[in-house]
């Protein structure tokens, strides 16, 4: 996909229709059209990015910084009792959009959402030997 067909891009450029609720000189927020509760948000970086394999580390900063100043807004305005932050990477992680974006989604107790999956203990050897692999190739020690 091309920034010319990205409807995030047109959203940013003002040539698509958003219900914005912030913006800087980094990002925009807009809710979604197709939410997943009330209030469920889009904190959109200005700049192109599929992906965080493709974001500059300066525009998932802003990204984080705008959701941080929202969630409580969102918070109050909606009665929300909690809140999911969800970013897709890839259709195999549910990216619908090929523009980075970062989910902001109220939750309630009693809300018809359930989690993804679920999860089961992981053997402690396979644990150690993805930390030792992910330390290398960061060039950091691991614990």
């Amino acid at each position: 996909m091309t920034e010319a067909e990205c409807i995030f891009c047109k959203i940013v450029a003002g040539t698509a229709p958003g219900v914005r609720i912030y913006e800087d000189d980094s990002v925009i927020a807009i809710l979604d059209i197709f939410p997943w509760a009330r209030g469920h948000s889009l904190v959109i970086p200005r700049n192109h990015a599929a992906t965080i394999w493709d974001v500059s580390s300066e525009d998932a900063e802003a990204v984080m910084r705008a959701a941080h100043r929202l969630a409580p807004a969102l918070r109050d305005t909606v009665g929300a009792e909690g809140m999911n932050l969800l970013q897709s990477n890839g259709r195999a992680a549910w990216q619908t959009v090929d523009h980075l974006h970062l989910h902001l989604i109220p939750r309630w107790a009693d809300d018809a959402l359930v989690p993804p999956g679920t999860s089961s203990k992981a053997d402690p050897d396979e644990l150690r030997k993805t930390a030792d692999r992910i330390a290398d190739l960061l060039g950091t020690p691991g614990d």
